[in-house]
C-alpha cells in the first residue's frame, strides 16, 4: 500500500512516537464534553445512544448511526460548540484554525472557495464541479459549497471526517465530510441570548428559545446576526471592506405521535452580503496597469505603500457578493422493531449576485467589471433501513436521488476581457448504498460496504458576446465506491481498525471559465477517483480522562480534476478543467484529549501530510516562469511530478485547554487557551512562488466568569495574541499589470489581533 515506504515512515513513526511518550498535549477531542443532553426525540433505532456511554463521552453520526466517537473504526475529529468559540470561529471558513487535517481557501466570492482534507481539495473556477470534500447539515447534503459558506451558528458540533466517504454519502465526499448538526429542541422551555462586540468593530446577537409545546411536540428557533465592517481600507472613499453581513433564521419542530414514529421539520433563511479588498503587497515600479505607460503604481494605486502589512487598497467600484437562502427539510424516523426506517427529504433555493473591481483601481478610463447572478435549486431525497446498535450483525441500508439546477448571468467588460454569457447545469444523481457490520467473538468486527449509483448532466451555454452562439449537452456515468474493513476490539477502551475504501467524484461540464465548440466536442472531464488505506487504533486510559488516537494513511487519486492545459479533439491544447493527473497523500494523524480535573482539560490534535502530486506532465506555468524554471512548449506548460499540491501544509496543529474553577459558591472563572499551527503551504497547484505562505502560529486567550449552571456568562477575549500577520490567500496579478511583478493579498478575519467580550445569559 506505499505507507511503509521511503523517509516519509521515519517522520510518521517519529510522529507516533512522540505522541505516545507525550499524549497529554496531542490531542484534539475533549471528553468532557457531552452531546446534547436535552434532545427530546427517540429518534428510533438509529438514533438511540448506544451502549456504553459514559458522562462526557461524544456521539457521533459518523456512519449514519449514533455511536460513541471511540467506536468509530473512521478517522474523524469533532469540534464542539464551546471548542469554536475558543478558537474564535464564527464564520465557516474559520474551520481551518479548529481543525489540523482540514483546510479553506477564500477567494473573491464563496463560489471559488476551496476545501482541502489531508491535502485534497478542487481547484477549480467551475460552479458545475463538483466538491471533493462534502458538506452535510443536519443529515442534508448542501449540493452546492457556497451554501456552506453562508451560516455556522447554533451549533451543537461538527464532525469532520478524513478521508473517502463516498460509500454512504456520495460523490462529493471523495477527499472528505464535513457533518454539521445544529442545536435540537430541549426537555424543558428554556432560551438564550448571546452578544459579541470587538474593538476592530465586529458586533453580533444570537437567541434561541427552545421546549415543548405539548407532551409529544418540541420547537426550538434560534436567529443570529453578525456584521463586521472589514478589515482593510479602500483609499477611494474611505469606506472598510473585507468584511461580512450575515442574518440567519432557523426553526424545527421536532413530534412523536407514537412512541415508534419521530417526525423532524426543518426550515431555515439567511441573508448575507461580503465585500472584497485584495490588497497590493508587492508591486515592482515597472508596474503598468494593463500595460497602459502612463497608468503606473503611483496611478493605479494612488496613496497606497506596497508591503508586506498593507490594507490598502484604492476601488471604484463597492465589490463583493449579496446573498439569500430558503431550505427546509423534513425527516420521519418510524422504529420497525428489527430496525429504524428513515426518510430525509430536502428542498434549496440559493441565490447570489457578485461583482468585481477587476482593474483594481479608480482610473476611469479602465473601468472594467465583472458581475453576475448564480441561482441554484435543489432536491434531495433519501431513504435509510437501520438495524439497532446493540445487533451483532448491523446493516445501514439506505436509496438516495438528488436534483441540483444553476444557472449563472455573467458580464466583464467593457475595455478588456469582454464576456457576455447565460449558462445552465443540472445534476442528477441515482444511488443505492449499504454498510454491513458483523461482531466475531473474538472481539472482530467485520465490515464491507458498497454504494451503486448514475449520474446525469447536462448544459447550455449561450455566448452573448459572440453572435448569441449556443452549445448543449448532456452525459451520464454509472459507478460503484466499495468500503471493506477489519475492527478489532482489544479491549474496552483500545480499539484499532484497518479500512480500505474507494472514493469517486462525478465527470463535469466546465461552464465556468467560456465555451466554445471545441469544449463541446472533447465532452464532459471524466470522474475523479480515489483509493485510501487507513490503520488505526482508538483509546482511553485511566477511568477514560485520557483519550488518545493515532489514524495512519495512504490514499492515491487518479484523474484528478483541476484547472490546466488539455489537447483537445482537433489537437490543439487550450486551458481549462481537465484530468491532469495523480496525486497521492499520506501521513499519520494524532488527537485525544486529557481531564485532568473536572475543572481543567486539554485537547489537541496534530497532523502530518507527505502529500505529492505524482503525474501532471501539462500543468499551466505560474505568471513570470521561465523556460529555466521549467516552463516551456507553445502553449507554454511544466511538469508538476514531485511537487505538492496546492493548501497542503506538511504539518497542521491546533491545541486548547480550559479551566473553570470555582471562586466562590455561585462563581466560576473560565480561562480557555486556543493555539493553531500550520507550515508552510502554496495557494497555487501551479507552484507559483509570489502565493506562498510562511508558516505561521495563531493564540487565542479568553477568560472570564460565569455561574456554576452557566445561566449567565461574560467572557473577555484576545484573538491573535501575538499580532501575526498571514493570508488567507494569494493572487498573482502580474498579467494584468504589463507582466511586470503585482501580487495582491487575501486578509483573514484574525489578520490583525483585535479584542472583545461576549456574554450570554440563559433562561
Amino acid at each position: 500500500m506505499g505507507l511503509f515506504s521511503t523517509t516519509a515512515l521515519a517522520r510518521i513513526l517519529t510522529v507516533a512516537t512522540m505522541a505516545a511518550s507525550s499524549s497529554v498535549a496531542l490531542a484534539q477531542v475533549a471528553p468532557t464534553q457531552p452531546a446534547n443532553t436535552q434532545e427530546t426525540a427517540p429518534h428510533a433505532a438509529e438514533q438511540a445512544n448506544p451502549q456504553n456511554v459514559g458522562i462526557g463521552e461524544v456521539v457521533v453520526t459518523a456512519q449514519k448511526r449514533s455511536q460513541r466517537l471511540q467506536d468509530v473504526p473512521v478517522a474523524v475529529q469533532v469540534v464542539t460548540g464551546d471548542q469554536l468559540q475558543a478558537q474564535g470561529v464564527r464564520q465557516f471558513s474559520d474551520l481551518t484554525k479548529a481543525t489540523p487535517s482540514l483546510l479553506i481557501r477564500p477567494s473573491e466570492q464563496p463560489v471559488n472557495n476551496s476545501v482541502s482534507v489531508r491535502g485534497i481539495g478542487t481547484f477549480a473556477f467551475s460552479p458545475s464541479v463538483e466538491p471533493s470534500v462534502a458538506v452535510q447539515i443536519d443529515d442534508v447534503p448542501v449540493q452546492f459549497l457556497a451554501r456552506a459558506f453562508a451560516d455556522l451558528s447554533d451549533i451543537e458540533r461538527i464532525e469532520v471526517l478524513r478521508g473517502p466517504q463516498s460509500t454512504l454519502y456520495g460523490r462529493s465526499a471523495s477527499a472528505g465530510l464535513i457533518n454539521i448538526v445544529t442545536q435540537g429542541p430541549s426537555s424543558r422551555l428554556t432560551g438564550r441570548i448571546s452578544g459579541l462586540a470587538t474593538t476592530d468593530d465586529e458586533y453580533s446577537v444570537n437567541a434561541a428559545l427552545s421546549g415543548p409545546l405539548t407532551s409529544n411536540l418540541g420547537f426550538r428557533v434560534s436567529g443570529n446576526y453578525d456584521k463586521f465592517n472589514g478589515n482593510v481600507r479602500n483609499l477611494f472613499n474611505g469606506d472598510k471592506v473585507n468584511g461580512f453581513r450575515t442574518l440567519s433564521l432557523r426553526g424545527k419542530l421536532v413530534w412523536d405521535p407514537t412512541s415508534t414514529l419521530n417526525i423532524t421539520l426543518q426550515g431555515g433563511y439567511i441573508d448575507g452580503k461580503t465585500t472584497i479588498g485584495r490588497p497590493f503587497i508587492r508591486v515592482s515600479p515597472d508596474a503598468r496597469l494593463r500595460g497602459v505607460a502612463a497608468y503606473g503604481p503611483s496611478v493605479f494605486a494612488p496613496g497606497v505603500t506596497f508591503s508586506e502589512d498593507n490594507r490598502d487598497v484604492v476601488n471604484n467600484i463597492n465589490s463583493g457578493t449579496d446573498y439569500s437562502d430558503y431550505s427546509a427539510s423534513l425527516r420521519a424516523s418510524l422504529d420497525l422493531g428489527f430496525a429504524s426506517l428513515m426518510s430525509i427529504t430536502a428542498y434549496d433555493k440559493f441565490r447570489q449576485f457578485d461583482i468585481l473591481d477587476q482593474d483594481e483601481s479608480a482610473i476611469a478610463a479602465l473601468d472594467n467589471r465583472q458581475f453576475g447572478t448564480f441561482r441554484t435549486h435543489s432536491w434531495s431525497q433519501e431513504f435509510r433501513l437501520v438495524s439497532p446498535s446493540r445487533n451483532a450483525f448491523r446493516y445501514t441500508l439506505g436509496l438516495f436521488y438528488s436534483d441540483l439546477e444553476l444557472s449563472r448571468v455573467f458580464q466583464r467588460g467593457p475595455y478588456f476581457s469582454v464576456a457576455n454569457w447565460y449558462a445552465t447545469n443540472g445534476t442528477r444523481q441515482y444511488a443505492a448504498f449499504g454498510q454491513l457490520e458483523y461482531d466475531l467473538p473474538t472481539g472482530t468486527t467485520l465490515i464491507g460496504g458498497l454504494r451503486v449509483g448514475k449520474g446525469k448532466i447536462d448544459y447550455t451555454f449561450i455566448d452573448h458576446a459572440n453572435g448569441d452562439a449556443k452549445f448543449a449537452g448532456a452525459d451520464t456515468e454509472n459507478y460503484e465506491t466499495y468500503k471493506a474493513g477489519l475492527q478489532q476490539r482489544i479491549t474496552p477502551d483500545i480499539m484499532g481498525f484497518l479500512t480500505f475504501a474507494t472514493g469517486h467524484k462525478g465527470q463535469a461540464y466546465d461552464i465556468g471559465t467560456g465555451f466554445n465548440l471545441l469544449r463541446q466536442q472533447s465532452g464532459p472531464v471524466q470522474p475523479e477517483t480515489s483509493k485510501d488505506w487507513q490503520v488505526g487504533l482508538k483509546s482511553q486510559w485511566f477511568d477514560r480522562r485520557l483519550t488518545l488516537n493515532v489514524t495512519l494513511f495512504d490514499t492515491r487519486f487518479k484523474n484528478f480534476q483541476a484547472q490546466g492545459i488539455e489537447t483537445l479533439a482537433d489537437g490543439t491544447i487550450n486551458f481549462r478543467l481537465a484530468n491532469v493527473g495523480r496525486l497521492r497523500t499520506r501521513g499519520v494523524e494524532i488527537e485525544g484529549g486529557l481531564r485532568v480535573a473536572n475543572d481543567l482539560n486539554f485537547s489537541g490534535g496534530v497532523t502530518y501530510d507527505d502529500a505529492t502530486i505524482t503525474s501532471f506532465p501539462f500543468a499551466q506555468c505560474y505568471p513570470g516562469q521561465t523556460a529555466a524554471q521549467g516552463c516551456s512548449g507553445s502553449p507554454a506548460r511544466q511538469n508538476l511530478a514531485g511537487f505538492r499540491p496546492a493548501q497542503a501544509p506538511e504539518w497542521k496543529a491546533a491545541f486548547n485547554a480550559d479551566y473553570t474553577p470555582h471562586l466562590t459558591r455561585s462563581l466560576d472563572g473560565l480561562v480557555q487557551v486556543a493555539y493553531s499551527y500550520q507550515s508552510k503551504i502554496n495557494f497555487s497547484i501551479s507552484q507559483d512562488p509570489q502565493s506562498v505562505q510562511p508558516g505561521y502560529g495563531i493564540l487565542n486567550l479568553s477568560a472570564g466568569v460565569r455561574q456554576p449552571d452557566r445561566r449567565w456568562e461574560i467572557v473577555a477575549f484576545v484573538n491573535n495574541l501575538f499580532n501575526k500577520h498571514y493570508f488567507s490567500n494569494i493572487a498573482n496579478s502580474r498579467g494584468n499589470q504589463g507582466n511586470a511583478l503585482a501580487t495582491q493579498s487575501y486578509l483573514p478575519r484574525d489578520y490583525r489581533r483585535y479584542a472583545g467580550v461576549r456574554a450570554s445569559y440563559n433562561f
